[in-house]
């Protein structure tokens, strides 16, 4: 079983950064891609950014494009999001998530994703 294990998250002013962690373990822990979705009160969980393990592709909302960038480090089997220039309207809980085989769809959708982590809360105060 694996599990993801997110940090970083904190109360953050307006204009400011925040770096989420993301650390993966279990047993053989190789899947197709990790990510990060989002979800603030009364709202629906949102796509943030995904990064394919293998290559290193990445892809992001439009809401966070430019702002976010999301990396991994294989050996460590970790996966990061550097959000800067972060609003009031990014405030949410993040989560980690990983998919662990290719999936012809769409990436946007909670359902692809096997795991998920306990989330971290990001508040960003204006």
């Amino acid at each position: 079983q694996v599990q993801l294990a997110e940090s970083g998250g904190g109360l953050v002013q307006a204009g400011g950064s925040l770096r989420l962690s993301c650390a993966a373990s279990g047993r053989t822990f190789s899947p197709h891609s990790m990510g990060w979705f989002r979800q603030a009160p009364g709202k629906a969980r949102e796509f943030v950014s995904r990064i394919r393990w293998n290559g290193g592709s990445t892809y992001y909302a439009d809401s966070v494009k430019g702002r976010f960038t999301i990396s991994r480090d294989n050996a460590k089997n970790t996966v990061y999001l550097q959000m800067n220039s972060l609003k009031p309207e990014d405030t949410a809980v993040y989560y980690c998530v990983a998919a662990k085989a290719y999936y012809s769809g769409s990436y946007q959708y909670p359902e692809v994703y096997d795991f998920w982590g306990q989330g971290t809360q990001v508040t960003v105060s204006s």
